[in-house]
């Protein structure tokens, strides 16, 4: 795997907070750490990427780190160019640890893009005016005047995604549905209920109007995801479910389409082959996010106009998000066009 020059794999670490806890169906907490990676070339040009580790996933930061010593190594002996290639080589060294390999996926396509002077999205042929518009998480709050509060606070977004998985979800969405009368609404479970809790529940949500359902039963129930969806009045998204393009076809039928984030998947090629084989098979396509910055966002943003489905609002979360890149002002996603992932550091030129 001899390259035509030797590159450098230097990384930190950073801490970052959400304005509220952030909190799932599996619990939540407002400090996050992430690890920045950058990858040098000879001629001192920088790629940048961000892992996000996930404990749903098996890694924390200090898994993601002993995964990072294993990979730098063949990143760093790699071609550059030879994108697919390199992917390949961190799946075969390691199995898991998809924010890793998604951090120095996303450095070696910004190494690549900042090289030939060209933003992402035009390597791979895309308009950005057709990225769909992105919702913003509604996280589950401790009271409904708490989440009334929050509410309040996102009115500039017309999409809402509300994480539910409690012992009130319907009194959590009826109130969501109240303060927001005219939004679009849709509802993650993150893997919470049994099958027919799903289906009683699906039936408020569909008379709350909301969308679309993601993740209503554990990942592994691919049973009870066949039970739901047969039954079900709204579409039913995969997102625990399905990490990786091996797994979208034997969701085929299962579900109506599959929610791709890079830190589950484990880089940029490996997330447009999920788009393929899902549109390969007529399901939609959702992307979304974990607690990210700016960096971490933007890399997925790349590739948004191929998406049905968009939830990019984990930097938009944050207090202190210390990047410059893709927004979604109003629920808009706006990509940045500078060369690679368009990425500055904030307060920086």
């Amino acid at each position: 795997m001899s390259g035509v020059e030797t590159l450098r794999v230097s990384h930190d670490v950073a801490v970052v907070h959400t304005t509220h806890p952030f909190v799932i169906a599996r619990g939540g907490t407002s400090e996050h750490r992430l690890i920045r990676i950058r990858v040098t070339a000879h001629d001192g040009t920088e790629g940048w990427g961000e892992a996000a580790p996930n404990r749903f996933y098996g890694e924390t930061p200090d898994t993601a780190l002993a995964a990072l010593a294993r990979l730098a190594p063949i990143v760093e002996r790699c071609d550059p160019w030879a994108l697919e290639h390199v992917e390949a080589e961190m799946n075969a060294a390691l199995r898991f640890n998809g924010s890793v390999k998604s951090a120095l996926s996303a450095a070696l396509h910004d190494l690549a893009g900042k090289r030939l002077g060209v933003p992402l999205y035009r390597l791979w042929g895309l308009d950005p005016a057709r990225a769909p518009l992105s919702s913003f998480t509604i996280a589950i709050a401790a009271s409904d005047d708490e989440l009334r509060q929050r509410i309040a606070q996102a009115a500039d977004y017309p999409v809402l995604k509300v994480k539910l998985g409690t012992d009130r979800d319907e009194q959590i969405i009826r109130t969501v549905r109240a303060a927001a009368r005219e939004k679009i609404l849709r509802v993650d479970a993150n893997a919470a209920w049994t099958p027919k809790q799903a289906l009683a529940m699906i039936d408020v949500l569909a008379d709350c109007g909301v969308e679309y359902v993601e993740q209503p039963v554990a990942a592994q129930d691919l049973d009870g995801l066949r039970f739901v969806r047969e039954r079900s009045a709204l579409p039913v998204i995969a997102d625990e479910s399905c990490v990786v393009a091996t797994d979208v076809a034997r969701l085929a039928g299962l579900v109506d389409g599959i929610n791709i984030k890079l830190s589950k998947c484990g880089g940029l090629r490996e997330a447009l082959k999920m788009i393929a084989t899902a549109r390969a098979h007529g399901m939609r396509v959702m992307a979304g996010c974990m607690i990210e910055t700016s960096l971490g966002i933007t890399a997925a943003a790349h590739f948004a106009p191929l998406l049905d489905y968009a939830d990019f609002d984990g930097a938009a979360l944050l207090t202190d998000d210390p990047y410059v890149g893709a927004t979604i002002a109003r629920g808009r996603i706006a990509i940045p066009d500078g060369p690679g992932l368009g990425v500055k550091q904030r307060g920086i030129d």
